[in-house]
């Protein structure tokens, strides 16, 4: 009981949080009132809502993608809950992901899903959204420096090595789950690199490259037989959302062309990560809008854009997790409990001894 209301506290004073960057920074950031804003609201039209609506809910269609290839035997509106009731949980958590979680193996266990398929999965669908996340920025950034879209020469440098070490992740996270020997190597140049940081923080010799190989060696059948699938449905996902992030930038009048819009949105959702808020809420939109006015946007454009995408990819998930949930539960109910039929009573008499075979005369 007591830890219940722990969490209760922390959501609310993460929440609470949140709020008070988006109310506070927001204006900051902006240097707009909440009246102005308010104003690119009103301005939108129901059918450039019900279309972004519906990019929504392709993007979560596709992430069932997945989910279907990472956890065997789950079809796609199984996988739909999970993301539902799971994303709906982490936006409401602090550290919410471990929660979340602990839905996903409640949930597949219902479906009689065994725990050790979805534990493999869970870890496969981990490392692709974080190759996913590690992407969009290298992108982003190596967009901004090929069309030459950073007049300063000093912070086009300081991009392209930006680019070029999320490559070098992006490779080495790759090349580890492809190959053994390379998932030592990368662990015995991590383990050297954390040598820097303090006694009590340091993992001890060796554990990296260790942790790697468990991890390669209990996921790399299932990653050579679906990465295809992960991949495209996880391009297919982020794609999605980059079209949503666009057409809220054209709704509330914003045209920085294409290559400043990716930029921004990779932005966004690398903020995502930052866990003083849950899924970085407030964080990533303040990061964005003061992005988006960096690269010539009009402010209070700006920031009705990345509010408008935040309501579809944070506030929006929070009811159709609660509404999937109370579906999930009342089908539960619904469903009847499988009927064992016990093996019939064995008859004592029946099981005589079988009749001796009659004697025949010997051939002549």
């Amino acid at each position: 009981m007591r830890r219940r209301w722990v969490q209760v506290t922390l959501s609310l004073l993460s929440l609470l949080g949140a709020g008070t960057v988006i109310a506070f920074g927001i204006p900051w950031v902006t240097g707009v009132g909440w009246a102005d804003v308010i104003a690119q609201f009103r301005a939108l039209s129901v059918l450039t809502v019900v279309g972004m609506v519906v990019l929504w809910l392709l993007g979560l269609y596709a992430y069932t993608f997945v989910l279907t290839a990472s956890i065997p035997g789950l079809s796609n509106w199984q996988g739909f809950q999970l993301n539902a009731m799971g994303s709906a949980v982490s936006n409401l958590l602090p550290f919410g992901g471990a929660v979340g979680v602990a839905v996903t193996f409640a949930l597949t266990g219902s479906w009689g899903i065994k725990p050790a398929v979805v534990l493999v999965g869970t870890l496969v669908s981990g490392i692709w959204n974080m190759l996913g996340r590690l992407a969009l920025p290298a992108i982003g950034l190596g967009l901004l420096v090929v069309f030459g879209e950073l007049p300063d020469p000093k912070l086009a440098s300081a991009a392209a090595g930006a680019c070029g070490v999320l490559l070098l992740v992006l490779a080495g996270i790759t090349g580890a789950l492809w190959s053994e020997s390379v998932a030592r190597w990368l662990g015995t140049a991590v383990d050297v690199l954390v040598r820097v940081l303090p006694q009590r923080w340091r993992p001890e010799p060796g554990r990296v490259g260790a942790t790697l190989v468990r991890l390669r060696r209990s996921t790399i059948d299932l990653v050579r037989r679906k990465w295809k699938q992960l991949s495209l449905a996880e391009v297919a996902y982020l794609g999605l959302q980059a079209a949503l992030f666009a057409a809220c930038l054209a709704a509330t009048g914003v045209d920085v062309g294409w290559v400043y819009m990716f930029a921004a949105f990779a932005l966004n959702r690398v903020l995502t990560t930052v866990l003083v808020t849950p899924s970085g809420v407030g964080i990533s939109e303040t990061g964005a809008a003061a992005a988006l006015i960096a690269l010539g946007a009009p402010p209070a454009s700006s920031a009705a854009a990345v509010l408008l995408f935040s309501m579809f990819t944070y506030v929006l998930e929070i009811p159709l997790g609660g509404l999937t949930w109370a579906w999930w539960t009342v089908d539960r109910r619904r469903r009847p409990e499988p009927v064992t039929v016990p093996p019939a009573p064995q008859d004592p008499e029946a099981e005589a001894e079988p009749p001796e075979p009659e004697d025949r005369p010997a051939p002549p």
